[in-house]
């Protein structure tokens, strides 16, 4: 299979490999409704650039979300209400330059949904037209039914996000579990069937008991993809640079870190100081005659 440095062309969206290469179709929504179907599970994974987009697609990623995160753990913001669309664009443009297989989702961002409909379904369209995503997310439950509604009728599909919604941190009190008591929990299955009515084709339950993300998961037709919501949902994500060792800012609890990057990246530039104030770096190697 070629490489991420070796895609083939492709033309208005369609990637085109020759009859019988045996390279596989990008992902699509209908693909994920099999996967629940079938017991399969979703792995899903931010990605903000385009080498480490072609990395992780190389690696077999079912989806890539461009998520507002990218302001915490790239931005340096201390949170992902500073998030621009602009920027949302610009990332999501370099994410698709490595034509990835996986099914691409990007973020809505914080007040490019929330005002108006005709504001949610521009932005919803920039995302797809500018940026080059196959789908938005945003995040709520019933209360944004009706902008899931008005953003599929474009023919966009739309991931849901219930649950421990970052946009909503200061009405939460924080980054807080949601969903503890009864009430709360009835509170959220009923956000989570108002999304799939809606039209949305998956949704994310982050932040909630296990059981009740099994209950939700159980309940409704669409995948549900768990972020700090037990093994019962039909997929995960994680924040890349999460589980990679390179986020010293917080370290929630459901995040497993599959390798420690930073370490290796702070050797890496201390020799190459060393070496350039040693001045054993350039070599004759890395010289030009």
């Amino acid at each position: 299979m070629a490489t991420w440095r070796q895609r083939l062309p492709h033309r208005e969206g369609v990637f085109l490999f020759p009859k019988g290469s045996g390279m596989q179709k990008n992902k699509t929504i209908l693909d994920f409704q099999k996967m629940k179907a079938h017991g399969e599970r979703i792995a899903v994974l931010t990605c903000y650039d385009f080498p480490t987009a072609g990395i992780m697609d190389d690696c077999g990623i079912d989806m890539i979300l461009i998520g507002d995160s990218v302001g915490v753990v790239v931005a340096g913001y201390d949170n992902t209400l500073p998030v621009t669309m602009e920027e949302m664009i610009y990332h999501t443009k370099a994410v698709l330059r490595a034509r990835p297989k996986a099914f691409v989702v990007a973020d809505l961002p914080f007040l490019s949904y929330q005002t108006d409909l005709t504001s949610a379904r521009l932005n919803a369209g920039r995302l797809i037209k500018d940026g080059g995503a196959a789908a938005v997310k945003l995040e709520g439950g019933k209360n944004v039914a009706d902008t899931i509604a008005a953003i599929v009728d474009m023919d966009i599909p739309v991931m849901a996000h219930i649950g421990l919604t970052p946009q909503s941190l200061h009405r939460m009190g924080g980054f807080k579990v949601q969903g503890k008591g009864e009430e709360q929990a009835e509170k959220l299955l009923e956000d989570a069937r108002a999304v799939e009515r809606a039209g949305a084709f998956s949704v994310v339950l982050e932040g909630i008991p296990a059981s009740l993300a099994g209950r939700i998961t159980a309940e409704l037709a669409i995948p549900t993809i768990g972020i700090g919501a037990g093994p019962a949902c039909d997929g995960q994500v994680l924040v890349l640079h999460d589980i990679l060792g390179l986020c010293s800012k917080y370290s929630p609890k459901f995040v497993k870190r599959y390798a420690e990057l930073a370490p290796l990246i702070s050797e890496a530039v201390s020799s190459y100081i060393a070496e350039v104030k040693a001045g054993t770096f350039p070599e004759e190697r890395h010289s030009f005659k």
